[in-house]
């Protein structure tokens, strides 16, 4: 047996539209299009935010299990779908970022930054504001005020644990990969 590693690997882009169900969802679609049709959301495609995974594919996919929590229990699966796509609107590489600024703690201080710039460039109420700005918890000390914030918090450490093993599971992988097989 030769060959690479990946040869059976699927795209990134195959598997974001396998796992694209939101993209077909006329309700969410109806809360979210104009987030997601805005420059500065589409800009988050430049930014990593765990293992291979883009901030705006982070969002979105955070933003879509938060939806999908609420709609099911009856709340406002609306703005849960709206702050989820915002959580992490910080417009930088938190990679490089205290590198850069000297700022080392972008994990207590990113819910402010992604707050204040989606108050900036979006329609944003109070509550999303608030899930927004406690979606760290308990990393940040004030809990959601919101039930639907705690969606949020729950989809955003469900989606960070999967990205960041699937990356790990690459990295061991290719790690342990025989070299005579490729």
């Amino acid at each position: 047996m030769t060959g690479n590693v990946n040869r059976d690997r699927v795209s990134k882009e195959e598997l974001l539209e396998k796992s694209a169900r939101w993209a077909q969802d006329r309700e969410y679609m109806a809360c979210v299009q104009d987030i997601l049709d805005h420059e500065v959301f589409q800009s988050m495609d430049q930014f990593i935010q765990h293992g291979h995974t883009t901030c705006k594919e982070h969002c979105i996919q955070v933003s879509y299990i938060a939806y999908e929590i609420c709609r099911n229990n009856g709340w406002d699966s609306r703005s849960a779908a709206r702050a989820g796509l915002l959580h992490d609107l910080f417009l930088y590489d938190w990679h490089t970022h205290a590198r850069e600024t000297g700022e080392h703690f972008h994990g207590f201080t990113h819910p402010r930054v992604a707050m204040n710039n989606a108050v900036r460039h979006f329609q944003v109420s109070e509550k999303e504001q608030n899930m927004i700005l406690r979606h760290m918890w308990p990393l940040t000390p004030i809990p959601p005020r919101y039930k639907e914030g705690y969606a949020i918090l729950y989809a955003d450490k469900l989606c960070g644990l999967t990205e960041f093993f699937s990356h790990v599971k690459d990295l061991f992988v290719v790690a342990l990969w025989p070299k005579q097989l490729g």
